[in-house]
């Protein structure tokens, strides 16, 4: 192993280990849920809601301090210099989107002066967060899948090193569908920690953006054409212009508002996103046929995932939508669920990438699209219109039957298997009404068979009529004679260099004799000459 290749590792390991150290500590929330002062505040200061994860204003320390929607923190009075003060520690846990906090911390907050009050200095002491069955339910996905999927990119680094596989990989790292309040809540401890935190995360943030791109250029065969390279050559100085923005949003903590920053640095991941699928539909051309499936996979993971996690940054990050919302008198914003989710949507796209990557054939991409989007309907319903409702169910529970938090998770559990088994019947009933037309491929080429007089016209039904209704790239029949399996003169991208006879010994046809149908691995398709691209 080179120098560089070990370097190469040990950075994938401190990469991966940093990954998971941001998502894995919150499965300690299905145990105890952390805390809240019972506001949000934007990134200017301005307290947009007085209740936060609370139900109602009761709940909220912030509302029984007398804070009001319409305050605003005093950015000046509540910089960061010195870093080490229990000051500046509220002022990183109240700006930038954390909101959650250790239980029983206390935070110091100076109010601005308004028409209405003077300026106050109030002391808050964070109260645990009620317990939310769809919170807990939704917080379990998002952190299983963002394991797996972190662990997933960096498998793929491990085996298939490259550009392709390490701009994935540096995406993962900041944009999976993980949530990672605890570990955000355990460095408000250490002030120094969480600013270096939030400078670290704007540096990968930077580079994950680049990496995307780096991977559109690339994929899936970690080749780029010539006149790609100007580009891969100028993300570095993209990564390093993104990174001093988004850096430059954590100056609230130093008495400056970035709100507006913030919003223009969080939604130029709509740009990129833009630009990666503008560049993945024009490379879409220049690839093989056999890699065209492989693409559209990435394709469409970009089109479902990365619109859903730039909508739940803003919202988890940014009082956008809150701003928008009562601009439109149209009330309170979606619940944090929905914006969990949304996360998880995301995870669609790391889905979608790493099996693209990880395997040379691919089944066509409507296929698990369908599954997904049903699954996403599944859970999104239950948590828009009836979040609320479920909550009061549990208060009544809880009222005549004492029990753990962890029995909750049980629950939990038991509503998600339910949910799967209703997901795999829905399945089920939309792919018999989307693959009507192969069902009828199917009819059509049995009534064929079924009035065909010759062997010969059944083997031509048997490989034209497949080949021109499933649009294959080769099709081809082997009859067993003499011992052997020669191939007929019905074939389509079978020429003469490949394979004219199979041996029935060979391992390849071991699944013959049950009857099944089997994949060709790449040395069988070797060992037996058959056509390039066969093998899956």
């Amino acid at each position: 192993m080179t120098t560089r290749e070990l370097t190469s590792r040990v950075l994938l390991a401190l990469f991966t280990l940093w990954a998971l150290a941001m998502v894995v500590p919150d499965l300690h929330r299905l145990f105890r849920p952390l805390g809240s002062f019972g506001f949000y505040a934007d990134n200017a200061g301005l307290v947009t809601d007085v209740h936060g994860p609370f139900l109602n204003g009761e709940g909220s320390p912030a509302f029984a301090a007398g804070m009001q929607a319409g305050d605003r923190l005093d950015l000046a009075k509540m910089h960061c210099v010195p870093v080490t003060t229990n000051r500046c520690a509220s002022a990183l846990a109240a700006l930038g989107g954390l909101r959650l906090v250790s239980p029983g911390r206390r935070g110091e907050f100076e109010l601005a002066a308004n028409a209405e009050k003077p300026a106050r200095h109030i002391e808050l002491v964070a109260k645990q967060r009620p317990f939310n069955f769809w919170t807990s339910a939704v917080l379990l996905l998002d952190q299983i899948a963002a394991i797996m999927v972190i662990i997933a990119a960096a498998w793929l680094v491990w085996t298939r090193p490259g550009w392709m596989t390490w701009g994935f990989f540096l995406y993962v790292i900041w944009f999976n569908p993980g949530q990672s309040f605890e570990y955000y809540a355990f460095l408000q401890h250490s002030p120094v920690a969480l600013l270096t935190q939030d400078l670290a995360g704007a540096i990968a943030q930077a580079a994950g953006y680049a990496g995307l791109l780096a991977f559109a250029i690339r994929v899936p065969r970690n080749e780029s054409a010539a006149h790609w390279r100007p580009v891969e050559k100028a993300l570095p100085f993209l990564a390093l212009l993104l990174a001093i923005v988004l850096a430059m949003s954590f100056a609230n903590v130093f008495g400056f508002p970035t709100e507006t920053l913030t919003r223009l640095a969080i939604s130029s991941g709509f740009v990129i996103s833009a630009a990666a699928l503008f560049i993945l539909l024009i490379r879409r051309k220049e690839l093989p046929p056999q890699d065209y499936q492989r693409l559209r996979w990435v394709i469409w993971g970009c089109v479902i995932g990365l619109p859903a996690l730039t909508i739940a940054e803003i919202g988890q990050e940014t009082s956008l939508f809150t701003s928008l919302l009562d601009l439109m008198e149209a009330g309170e914003p979606p619940p944090e669920e929905v914006w969990g989710l949304l996360l998880l949507v995301n995870g669609v796209l790391c889905l979608f990438v790493s099996e693209a990557i990880r395997r040379s054939r691919v089944v066509t991409v409507a296929i698990p699209l369908r599954r997904v989007t049903i699954l996403g309907l599944l859970l999104s319903v239950p948590t828009l219109f009836l979040h609320q409702q479920i909550d009061h169910l549990r208060e009544s529970i809880s009222e005549t039957v004492s029990l753990p938090s962890f029995a909750w998770v049980a629950v939990a559990a038991a509503v998600l298997f339910v949910i799967s088994r209703i997901h795999e019947g829905a399945v089920h009933l939309a792919d018999r009404h989307f693959n009507r037309a192969v069902v009828e491929a199917e009819k059509r080429l049995r009534g064929a068979i079924l009035n065909s007089r010759s062997v010969a016209e059944v083997e031509s039904h048997l490989v034209n009529g497949v080949y021109s209704a499933l649009g294959l790239a080769s099709a081809s029949i082997f009859r067993h004679e003499g011992g052997k399996f020669m191939r007929t003169s019905e074939n389509h991208g079978w020429n003469e260099n490949v394979a004219r006879e199979l041996d029935p010994q060979d391992a390849m046809l071991s699944p013959l004799a049950a009857r099944r149908p089997f994949n060709v691995e790449r040395e069988e398709a070797r060992r037996n000459n058959l056509p390039a691209g066969l093998e899956r």
